[in-house]
């Protein structure tokens, strides 16, 4: 089996391995299913892990990469990753003001839920192009013998995103279902936030070279907008529950969860 895969040429390999951590999201997707009823503890408690696992998704598994990254390239570390950071802010606050302004000249009782579940899958969608991209990298880059490219740590890079792609799945469908969606629904838009990931994959594979230079800018651009609807829609929305405090928690939790798999993966 494993010769097999290695026989693949580098754009299939980096399919199959994106297809996993597709996958992946689509399991933690399902965690949808195993709820009957929509809990407001249960749910706050999820948007405020949701919260921590995007925090440190956005450092660990973004914003670091794109600062090694770019020194690697010769770029300007800080530069890079400002720039990213805040253009990917600046797409979702667009989105958002757009959505504001549908608000005023229609009115119907789901407009807020509405804006609030396509921000968060923008977010997670943008936060898996990127990684799509780093797995069709990594696999790619074994073809021009890039320094530091080995099959090894191709496969080690694709199951670390695809483990982070788990609670990432729970992170959209979780919150979909909250805001009334069936359970069916919810899945069906959590998995699709990750089939992303093997398009540009496949993409990252074919324009390694190229796509390579452009990936500390993707990365914190993912970031961005990551860090603008943690702050903008999930923490202030688990913050509405009684019990604040022991969302705040959930939070550090989700952090810590998440920096555990990243470093101890990484």
């Amino acid at each position: 089996m494993i010769n097999w895969f290695i026989n693949l040429s580098y754009p299939i390999q980096a399919l199959i391995a994106t297809l996993f951590t597709w996958g992946i999201t689509a399991l933690g997707a399902m965690i949808v299913f195993l709820f009957k009823k929509v809990n407001k503890n249960i749910m706050d408690s999820m948007l405020g892990f949701a919260a921590g696992v995007m925090i440190a998704a956005s450092f660990f598994s973004l914003i670091s990469p794109a600062i090694v990254m770019a020194e690697n390239l010769k770029l300007i570390p800080w530069l890079v990753t400002s720039i990213g950071i805040a253009l990917g802010g600046v797409l979702l606050f667009i989105g958002d003001k757009v959505f504001d302004i549908i608000e005023k000249k229609k009115t119907y009782a789901t407009s807020s839920s509405f804006k609030r579940c396509i921000m968060l899958i923008i977010s997670i969608t943008l936060h898996n192009i990127p990684e799509g991209l780093a797995v069709g990298v990594a696999f790619g880059s074994l073809y021009y013998g890039i320094d530091g490219a080995t099959l090894s740590s191709a496969y080690m890079l694709a199951l670390g995103i695809g483990l982070q792609n788990f609670p990432e799945g729970m992170a959209v469908s979780l919150p979909l279902r909250r805001e009334g969606l069936s359970r069916k629904k919810a899945f069906f838009y959590g998995q699709l936030s990750g089939i992303v990931e093997p398009i540009s994959g496949v993409i990252g594979a074919i324009l390694v070279i190229k796509v390579r230079f452009l990936l500390p800018y993707l990365l914190a651009f993912a970031a961005g907008a990551m860090i603008y609807v943690v702050v903008e829609e999930l923490i202030p929305e688990s913050q509405t529950n009684k019990k604040k405090d022991l969302m705040a928690f959930f939070t550090l939790i989700g952090f810590m969860v998440m920096m555990i798999m990243d470093v101890a993966l990484g």
